[in-house]
C-alpha cells in the first residue's frame, strides 16, 4: 500500500487518514492491539521510512522514464503479487501479521467491503503510477498536497463529517496553493494532471470507504496489504490485457528480473516500515515527516532528474503545506 498511499503505498498523510477509521475501538481491544504492534522510537523509524518511501518513488520513476519501461499496470500488478506472497510468508514466520486474527473475515465482509475498497485501491495505484509517465516527481508531490482536501470533500459528500467554516478556509488555502504550484509548472501536461487528479479522487474515496465500511476493524498497513494485495493483483490482471497487453512481457528481458524484484522488494519493505511508523509518534509528527519527505523528493527531483521548478511553484507549495499543517493541528479533529 500500500495505506498508503504512495507510488505504491500511502504516505504519512494517507496512513493517518486510513488509521483514523479505527481510532474509536473499545479500550481493552486498543490495549491488546497496542501490545501486538511492534515499536521503534520515532528518531529511528521516521528517517528509515522517509528513506525507503523516497527510494520507492525515485526507483519507480527510474524504471518508467530512464529504463523506458512504461507499463504502470504491469508494474503495479507485479508489486501487488509480490506483496500478496510476502505478507503470507511474514504471517507464517513472524508476528507482524498477528492482527489478521482480529479481523473476522467472512464472505459477506469480503464482497461488501474488501472488494469495493480493493477496486478503488487498484484504480488509485494504477493512475498514480501512470502519472509518472507525464509529470515530474516534484510536481506530483506538490499535487499530493491536495489529498486532505479530497478526503474532506468526499467525507462531506457522504456525511461522514459535517462541513464547517474552519475546514472550509483550510480547503481554500490548500486549493489555492496547489493551483499556484500548477500555474507555475513549466512543463504542465493536462493528461498527466487529470490522471493524478483522478488518482487522488480514488484514494480519498478509498480512505473514506474504509471509515464507513470497516469502522471498528483494526487493520494496520500490513494486515490491509494482506487482504487487498491479492484482490488488487487479480483486478489488475483483468485490466492488463485491455491496457498494456503482452508488450510488458516482451520487454522483461531488457529490464531484467533483478530490477523488478528489487523494486518490488523495496515497495514491500515500505509497508513493513509503515507498521513500525504508526506507533512512532502523533499524527502531527507523522504529517511533518511526510512534509519533510516531500520536500526532500522535490529537491532530489531537481538534483537527480534536472527538474526545473519556479518561484511561483515554491510559493504555492508552501501555502499548501501551511494549510496541511493547519488541517492536522486543528481541522482534522
Amino acid at each position: 500500500m500500500s495505506e498508503e498511499k504512495h507510488t505504491d503505498v500511502p504516505d504519512a498523510h494517507y496512513l493517518q487518514a486510513e488509521l483514523k477509521a479505527h481510532e474509536d475501538l473499545p479500550s481493552p481491544v486498543s490495549a491488546s492491539l497496542a501490545k501486538q504492534r511492534p515499536k521503534l522510537s520515532a528518531t529511528i523509524i521516521i528517517p528509515i521510512w522517509i528513506a525507503i518511501s523516497s527510494a520507492v518513488i525515485i526507483y519507480n520513476n527510474y524504471i518508467y522514464n530512464t529504463l523506458n519501461f512504461k507499463f504502470p499496470v504491469f508494474l503495479v500488478t507485479f508489486h501487488l503479487t509480490f506483496a500478496a506472497i510476502g505478507t503470507r510468508i511474514l504471517q507464517r514466520t513472524t508476528n507482524l501479521l498477528d492482527g489478521v486474527k482480529d479481523v473476522p473475515m467472512t464472505k459477506d465482509l469480503f464482497f461488501r467491503s474488501i472488494l469495493p475498497i480493493g477496486l478503488l485501491f487498484s484504480a488509485s495505484l494504477i493512475l498514480s503510477n501512470t502519472a509518472y509517465l507525464y509529470l515530474s516527481v516534484a510536481y506530483i508531490q506538490m499535487l499530493k498536497a491536495f489529498v486532505p482536501v479530497a478526503i474532506l470533500l468526499v467525507s462531506w459528500t457522504f456525511r461522514v463529517k459535517e462541513p464547517n467554516m474552519r475546514l472550509g478556509v483550510i480547503v481554500l488555502l490548500i486549493s489555492c496553493g496547489v493551483a499556484l504550484a500548477s500555474h507555475g509548472e513549466l512543463h504542465f501536461n493536462l493528461v498527466g494532471f487529470l490522471v493524478q487528479a483522478a488518482a487522488v479522487a480514488f484514494e480519498a474515496s478509498r480512505l473514506v470507504m474504509i471509515e464507513i465500511l470497516l469502522h471498528g476493524l483494526k487493520m494496520d498497513p500490513l494486515v490491509s496489504l494482506h487482504y487487498y494485495a491479492p484482490v488488487c493483483a487479480f483486478i489488475n490482471l483483468l485490466v492488463l490485457p485491455f491496457t498494456e497487453g503482452l508488450e510488458p512481457f516482451y520487454q522483461l528481458a531488457r529490464v531484467g528480473p533483478a530490477v523488478l524484484l528489487s523494486n518490488a522488494f523495496t515497495a514491500f519493505l515500505l509497508n513493513v516500515a509503515a507498521v513500525f511508523l504508526v506507533g512512532a509518534g502523533s499524527g502531527l509528527v507523522l504529517t511533518l515527516a511526510g512534509v519533510f519527505k516531500d520536500i526532500l523528493l522535490i529537491t532530489g527531483s531537481v538534483l537527480i532528474f534536472g527538474t526545473l521548478i519556479t518561484p511561483l511553484q515554491i510559493l504555492g507549495y508552501s501555502i499548501a503545506l501551511g494549510g496541511l499543517i493547519l488541517y492536522k493541528t486543528s481541522g482534522s479533529k
